[in-house]
């Protein structure tokens, strides 16, 4: 006889006489013995009794599990058909119980004190489970993150996958002035349909998300997809230079590796956007894009009121270098965003293509910085501005995002 057993058997023997199953039994001392299986440690307890004049044999029906260990073969069939019917590198088993085991188990844990020794009935259920349904699927167990994790609900022996989202970075360039970042609800129906939307939902017809999306969506057999742009630009600018990092995210994929060079080609069909660079990243890479501030260069078509005096506009824009604005929340977006007042740098501004007309303005600035504010002044909410030290009023006509200061190791 085992030390363990030996150790344990005052606790077992109270244990054994409720008619608990093997499994069970053996459960309540799952942290004691090395290389055992609850039902081993079982076995072995029931036996140590008989040995001691005190056998206890387990019941027909165990009033702790109600035998669902019997039911494991069918589980692990269950599993393995679902898992099967996607790709991924990994699975993982979870369980869904009978609330009234979960508490069955919990009182008579209290009651003999095996808050030290014992495992919980989904935790064993869930690796003898996956111990069946490993060579019915042939692919790695990942306990840490799981591509694809199979549910059963023991009570009605039903599975359900819940598979992890897939993430694809890379970058995108705008060249639309007639389409935002991501889709965009309607504003009167929010997303069901009425007349304003023509029944479509939205707001515009497409979106950098969608083009992009709603290719990778179905390629994936996923549900829905999320965007991350690493910050956004007005509908009516566009995204120039290298582009704009972002992530796509497709949720419950059915297919993992799909061809990226060929969803690069469909998504490029058109003319509204472009997309390079698209490579499958971790879902960290979503919170890096996200909480990243990089600088931005821009260029500006600028008009103004009265006659344009070159001189006056170069040497206006020659004083702006490393110039601390105080840039309150903008008015035409007040209505969506807190009323604060934020602290952006613009690092330098250079004047070109001055004509009688307009002039253009290419400017770096610090992450953040609202750039038609900075020309405009809007009303005394950004100080200092151009218009006020040029002496005109100036707004932006035109306005491109010529490139985003960010570099992925």
């Amino acid at each position: 006889m085992e030390e363990w057993v030996r150790d344990i058997l005052g606790k077992g023997r109270p244990l054994a006489q409720l008619g608990l199953c093997d499994h069970c039994l053996g459960r309540m001392f799952a942290k004691l013995g090395e290389r055992l299986t609850d039902e081993q440690r079982g076995r072995m307890i029931r036996a140590a009794l008989a040995e001691e004049g005190a056998a206890a044999e387990a019941g027909d029906i165990c009033p702790l599990c109600e035998n669902v260990f019997e039911m494991v073969p069918r589980f692990a069939k269950a599993v393995a058909d679902k898992v099967n019917t996607v790709e991924s590198d990994n699975f993982l088993v979870g369980c869904r119980i009978d609330p009234e085991q979960a508490r069955r188990e919990k009182e008579i844990i209290a009651e003999y004190g095996l808050e030290e020794t014992a495992e919980p009935l989904k935790t064993e259920l869930n690796r003898e489970i996956g111990k069946v349904a490993l060579p019915l699927i042939n692919r790695a167990v990942d306990f840490k993150e799981p591509q694809v994790v199979a549910c059963v609900d023991t009570r009605f022996a039903d599975v359900t996958l819940d598979c992890a989202p897939l993430f694809i970075a890379g970058r995108y360039n705008k060249f639309s002035r007639e389409i935002p970042q991501t889709k965009w609800p309607c504003r009167i129906c929010h997303g069901k349909g009425c007349p304003r939307c023509h029944g479509t939902g939205k707001m515009y017809m497409t979106s950098v998300q969608e083009i992009i999306g709603d290719i990778a969506l179905e390629m994936a057999g996923g549900q829905e997809h999320f965007f991350h742009g690493m910050g956004r630009e007005d509908i009516d600018a566009c995204m120039l230079g290298t582009g704009r990092p972002f992530v796509i995210e497709i949720s419950q994929p059915r297919r993992r590796d799909i061809d990226l060079d060929e969803l690069e080609s469909r998504a490029n069909d058109g003319i509204l956007a472009q997309y390079r660079g698209l490579h499958f990243v971790p879902r960290s890479a979503v919170a890096m894009y996200k909480e990243s501030d990089p600088d931005k260069t821009y260029r500006a078509k600028v008009v103004c009121e009265g006659r344009i005096d070159p001189e006056k506009v170069r040497a206006t824009a020659a004083g702006f270098v490393d110039v601390a604005l105080d840039q309150r929340t903008p008015q035409r977006v007040e209505h969506r965003r807190a009323d604060l007042v934020r602290k952006r740098t613009v690092y330098w501004v250079r004047a070109e293509n001055i004509t009688d007309e307009s002039f253009d303005l290419v400017l770096k600035t610090q992450s953040g910085t609202y750039i038609k504010e900075f020309v405009s002044g809007d009303e005394g909410r950004t100080v200092p501005n151009f218009s006020e030290a040029y002496g005109a009023q100036c707004r932006v006509d035109l306005l491109d995002v010529q490139e985003i200061d960010f570099r992925e190791d």
